[in-house]
């Protein structure tokens, strides 16, 4: 039976549980990904600022998305892992500590959902202590209120299908119009590279929206509760881990910045001699 503690200032958090045997596996193949997600998007940044051929708009926007991509991971992926060696016993996290955790999940997803959406959080009273998933967001936070969350939830799904909505459109009217260039255009070069570059991009974005919306819908059913910590897992590293690789390495202005780079080390030590 739930341990009900009223306005308790200390969490236990249910984290994503796995075996004995699976346990350093799953915590090497998450610290890989983190590191690898983490050392791709700084260097992307890092080239970003110091190239000045590189301060153009689109590439200031991939800045801004590695960025993103640093925080959010950051916030998550180490905790996670901590999680994962403790004990379920010892997996405690505080209240504010919590909802800092979901702040930035949620500022991670979307900027302007979060801000309405932690104002309509911190005025819930809790009445549990156990976070139901492997990191704090807002629908979990929820949970742990007796009160009426009628309001929160319908903010929430109704901000996500208007998200969704426009973001699925916005990405069905650029493809459709990226589409008919390449159908109309005898530049089998540039229709090439558009079909890469859109291709990876598509999956990336495909796997994003499909492990969240999983994760928001089988949040109402506690049963599948393995499932939907997969698909949040998901939902955070896939994207931080495969952006740097679709948006950066495949810009010729970073592949022929590294390529100087390296050519320019391999030059440096035989000079010496």
């Amino acid at each position: 039976m739930e341990n009900y503690t009223y306005n308790s200032m200390t969490l236990q958090i249910e984290g994503f549980t796995v075996s004995k045997d699976l346990m350093y596996p799953v915590v090497f193949l998450f610290l890989t990904s983190y590191i690898f997600s983490m050392v791709m998007n700084i260097s992307i940044s890092i080239l970003i600022v110091i190239d000045k051929n590189l301060k153009q708009p689109m590439y200031l926007l991939l800045c801004n998305l590695s960025v993103s991509d640093i925080i959010g991971i950051t916030q998550i992926v180490p905790r996670l892992i901590a999680d994962i060696l403790r004990p379920p016993s010892e997996r405690f996290i505080t209240y504010y500590e919590c909802v800092v955790q979901a702040f930035v999940t949620q500022l991670f997803s979307t900027m302007s959902h979060t801000v309405l959406m932690i104002g309509l959080t911190i005025r819930l009273s809790t009445c549990r202590t156990l976070i139901t998933n492997p990191y704090c967001d807002n629908a979990s936070l929820f949970k742990l209120s007796c009160e009426s969350v009628v309001i929160n939830n319908i903010y929430g799904l109704t901000f996500t299908v208007v998200l969704l909505t426009s973001s699925i459109g916005s990405i069905v009217l650029t493809y459709t119009k990226i589409t008919v260039v390449c159908l109309t255009s005898k530049n089998k070069s540039l229709n090439r590279k558009a079909l890469k570059t859109c291709s990876t991009h598509l999956v990336v974005y495909l796997i994003m929206l499909v492990s969240g919306m999983i994760a928001i819908v089988l949040h109402r059913f506690p049963e599948y509760s393995d499932y939907r910590k997969l698909c949040a897992i998901l939902f955070v590293i896939v994207p931080g881990s495969l952006n740097p690789i679709i948006y950066g390495v495949q810009s010729k202005e970073i592949r022929k910045f590294l390529y100087e780079l390296f050519h320019s080390k391999r030059k440096f030590p035989s000079c010496k001699k």
